[in-house]
């Protein structure tokens, strides 16, 4: 017999149970929503890039991976 899916999850800022059907989802209330809102306003979350990116030095003739050769 399949399994229903339960339509609670938690809020990503006070780890309340919420409903799908929530005015605020995915978080329980409007607070939690400013609160999430500053966070990303201030700095405190980011998304990251990598390092280096490998085709700027595939273009530039630079071999990123050198190969001892004897």
């Amino acid at each position: 017999m399949p399994r229903k899916r339960s339509s609670k999850l938690k809020c990503p800022t006070c780890k309340k149970p919420v409903s799908r059907t929530a005015e605020d989802f995915p978080f329980c209330s409007d607070r939690c929503r400013k609160i999430d809102l500053g966070k990303w306003a201030s700095g405190a979350y980011v998304i990251s890039s990598p390092i280096s990116d490998q085709s700027d030095a595939i273009e530039e003739g630079i071999e990123t991976n050198p190969r001892k050769v004897r």
